[in-house]
């Protein structure tokens, strides 16, 4: 029975989800409201988001310290891959905006307590992998273009990439197959982890959706994945710190982008446990300094 509720959620039958078509005006109008949300939440927002650049900074000194120097770019590119499962935050947050309820910074935390955070955790795991993979797959294209040993330098890495045929074939080949797994993850996860907050469909149903959602909108969703592909790569350049707004604002905007795409007023919400009320501790640090987080 938990097995099945994790697929496909809390309806003893399937539930009616239209798809709906939607163009570049739509794109635009989720990202409006994206950055509305992030300026309405912004102490919020970048508390949850700043972790990301930070793992960032910190995964590109163990890769200069420990010479793994060539998979700098695949780390940093996977941010793309694991995004709409770091987003779960923020897309709750604009759903209980959009609801006119309470948007305490704890309630980002609320899908914990969520009876869809069976599925939620079932495709997080699918996107780790995918990560996982990615990477594995990236380190094999460095090896069979410059074998195992690790570059000399900064510099002579540089050098070899930019001006040596196997350097070429590494950008080339490199960037095409990430391209193909960018692809695959915005095709399972642009409608599925936000739809899972929202509703409780089951990951099953979730991923179905989104892949439907692709297929039915397939030049508005790759529009949509050069977009995130580009300001991930204009938040990046100085030092992942650019981040700090830029996923907050993809989040925000990802959640409006499945609400104009997708209509499931038919499925059941998940149900919510409430939290236990305790007193304000030092544990609450620093969602206790947030002005606005009662």
């Amino acid at each position: 029975m938990a097995t099945s509720n994790v697929l496909v959620g809390a309806a003893a039958a399937p539930q009616r989800i239209t798809i709906r078509r939607i163009g570049v005006a739509d794109l635009k109008d989720a990202l409006r409201r994206g950055l509305d949300d992030f300026l309405a939440m912004p102490t919020h927002a970048i508390f949850l988001c700043l972790v990301y650049p930070v793992i960032g900074l910190v995964l590109a000194r163990l890769a200069f310290g420990y010479s793994v120097l060539p998979l700098v770019y695949p780390l940093a590119s996977g941010f793309a891959l694991v995004g709409p499962f770091a987003a779960l935050g923020l897309y709750e947050m604009s759903r209980r905006r959009e609801a006119g309820l309470d948007v305490s910074a704890t309630h980002a935390f609320d899908i914990v307590q969520s009876s869809s955070i069976g599925a939620i955790s079932a495709l997080g795991i699918l996107f780790l992998v995918i990560f996982g993979v990615w990477m594995a797959v990236a380190n094999a294209i460095y090896v069979a273009d410059f074998g195992y040993a690790p570059p000399a330098s900064f510099g002579a890495f540089l050098h070899d990439v930019l001006t040596t045929s196997a350097g070429w074939n590494l950008i080339v080949l490199g960037n095409l197959v990430g391209l193909v797994f960018a692809a695959v993850v915005l095709t399972i996860g642009v409608i599925s982890f936000p739809m899972l907050v929202d509703r409780d469909v089951g990951a099953a149903v979730a991923l179905k959706t989104s892949i439907e959602a692709v297929i039915e909108n397939p030049l508005t969703m790759a529009v949509w994945g050069l977009i995130v592909a580009a300001l991930l790569v204009i938040g990046s350049i100085p030092a992942f710190l650019g981040l700090t707004v830029v996923l907050p604002v993809l989040g925000h905007a990802t959640w409006h982008l499945y609400r104009r795409t997708v209509d499931a007023e038919g499925t059941p919400r998940p149900e919510v446990t409430p939290r236990p009320h305790r007193d304000r501790s030092g544990a609450d640090f620093p969602i206790n300094l947030l002005p606005w987080r009662r």
